[in-house]
């Protein structure tokens, strides 16, 4: 496990902290000002257990049962039983770094000193992420609204005990043995607690940071298999002159165009459309590369700033607020409605479609004899004996084509629940789970444009390539992403491609020839 350690404080947290405890299995320290606010918090909520007034979530029932005083003898039964009920999950397992996201996430909102619940139940919370204990999550269960209600509740099954987890091994077993194993006590719940470990659009939150943080790589690594094929193409670099891009000023926009044009530098092959066959402009796949990856650029952007409000929230519902003289009171909210995420999540899934969608027409232009200028049909060693990279082609276009299904909002979409009291729902949780789907695709869309234009710049003997196109070149090679000894024309390696890309070894590539990309 990762020694690297993350403070959780009052104040939020950040993606680089989020992504280092979900995928860097960092440790989680809890500050001594966020376990005097939580304490400090929980007085309000003992407070308001003693009285005889009901308080939503403190001695009440939940959703359309909000209407019953609970008595106080049934309320640690009351919390148990809510979390109980609520791990109704099901479908598949939900991988390790969502789940570690999650928890880590629902941890920095309990430890802000605005749930009411007992230091022992962040405490615990913190014990089980650094134990490397990851509790069994299920792909459907959350509606998006009133928190990523079951996935959270599998969460807190394992806080008291029960359900199943994984351990570092990563075979599910009952929770109560590995918090045995790791000297963990289960939590007894009291009141608040149950309610305020379901409470939150962690889950959501979670996957759109993770996304991001892939995406930023994606985008990058766009540019470069965009530059790689107009070389291919034997385009013109002149379409990204900066002033060209200055008197539209988007700023995505001017950072691809700026990206492809360092990828380009000193290549022999750029210019030459108006050589046998002229051509006054080139594709809009070609030509317009920068406009549509700044786009998407732009869209990355303003999803990065939904997520960094959210990654200082803190998501509950009742919260405890509490003024400069410490006294506190207890208020229903709906904070834990997801529109701000999902939106965002929908918005990333239509950009990472359209970016798909050009990557796709680029390849399939270098495969086509009569738009290729010069290139053999499909890139094939021997056109007829062998079909070249032309099925390839077939699993980046099917690739995109599911890219468009999920580009379809599940954030427009709405059911209500609750005996209707919970009417209106965001299905962020939905809208993340397919972007997910849509980032491992676009990756593969990505790793078959590199493959399709680095074969085709390879077919163009007697020209010399850009000095960062000839270490892609290098490096795909030393991948194995080309075919063995004579069939490396004839069989390459989408999967080897496709781990090149994902690892973000093509940016390490060219970036020494380049300098650092955006």
């Amino acid at each position: 496990m990762d020694m690297h350690s993350v403070v959780v404080g009052t104040s939020g947290t950040t993606a680089e902290d989020v992504i280092a405890v979900a995928r860097g299995l960092a440790r989680v320290e809890l500050s001594p000002q966020s376990l005097a606010s939580v304490a400090a918090s929980r007085q309000v909520i003992d407070d308001l257990a003693a009285k005889p007034d009901p308080v939503y979530g403190v001695s009440t029932g939940f959703g359309a049962l909000a209407v019953r005083h609970i008595s106080p003898e049934l309320r640690a039964q009351l919390q148990r039983n809510i979390v109980r009920s609520h791990a109704a999950g099901m479908g598949r397992h939900v991988e390790r770094e969502v789940v570690r996201a999650l928890m880590f996430l629902r941890l920095k909102t309990l430890a802000s000193g605005h749930t009411g619940v007992r230091p022992v139940v962040v405490e615990t919370m913190a014990a089980i992420l650094n134990a490397g204990i990851t509790p069994v999550v299920h792909e459907y269960g959350s509606l998006g609204c009133s928190g990523d209600l079951a996935p959270l509740s599998h969460c807190a099954l394992t806080l008291i005990g029960e359900g199943e987890a994984e351990g570092p091994d990563g075979v599910p077993r009952p929770a109560a043995e590995l918090l045995a194993e790791h000297g963990i006590a289960p939590v007894e719940l009291r009141e608040k607690e149950g309610l305020a470990l379901l409470n939150g659009t962690d889950g959501m939150l979670g996957m759109l940071v993770m996304a991001c943080a892939d995406l930023a790589r994606l985008f990058t690594s766009a540019d470069i298999t965009a530059a790689l094929s107009l070389e291919a193409l034997l385009g013109t670099d002149r379409v990204l002159a900066p002033e060209l891009h200055a008197i539209r000023p988007h700023p995505g926009q001017a950072v691809s165009a700026d990206n492809m044009s360092r990828v380009l530098a000193g290549s022999g092959l750029t210019g030459h459309h108006q050589d046998d066959a002229p051509r006054v402009q080139d594709a809009y796949s070609i030509r317009c590369a920068p406009q549509v990856a700044g786009a998407g650029r732009d869209t990355l952007a303003h999803a990065r700033l939904v997520a960094e409000r959210e990654l200082a929230a803190a998501v509950d519902n009742p919260v405890v607020l509490r003024g400069a003289d410490g006294t506190g009171r207890v208020e229903s909210n709906g904070n834990f409605h997801g529109a701000p995420v999902g939106y965002v999540l929908d918005f990333l899934a239509i950009a990472v479609a359209d970016l798909g969608s050009i990557a796709e027409r680029r390849t399939d232009r270098l495969l086509d004899k009569n738009r290729s200028h010069g290139l053999p049909p499909f890139l094939a060693d021997d056109a007829g004996v062998d079909s070249g990279l032309m099925i390839a082609q077939y699993t980046q276009a099917a690739l995109v084509s599911e890219l468009k299904r999920l580009a379809v909002p599940a954030s427009v979409d709405s059911i209500p629940s609750s005996a209707m009291q919970e009417d209106h729902v965001s299905m962020g949780w939905s809208a993340a789970r397919k972007l997910r789907t849509a980032v491992d695709n676009l990756t593969r869309i990505i790793a078959v444009e590199l493959v399709t234009a680095t074969r085709a710049i390879e077919l163009r003997t007697g020209m010399t390539p850009a000095p960062a196109t000839q270490a892609v070149l290098a490096a795909v090679r030393a991948a194995g992403v080309e075919g063995p000894g004579a069939d490396r024309f004839l069989a390459p390696d989408l999967a080897a491609a496709e781990a090149f890309v994902r690892s973000g070894a093509l940016i390490e590539a060219v970036e020494p020839v380049t300098g650092p990309l955006a």
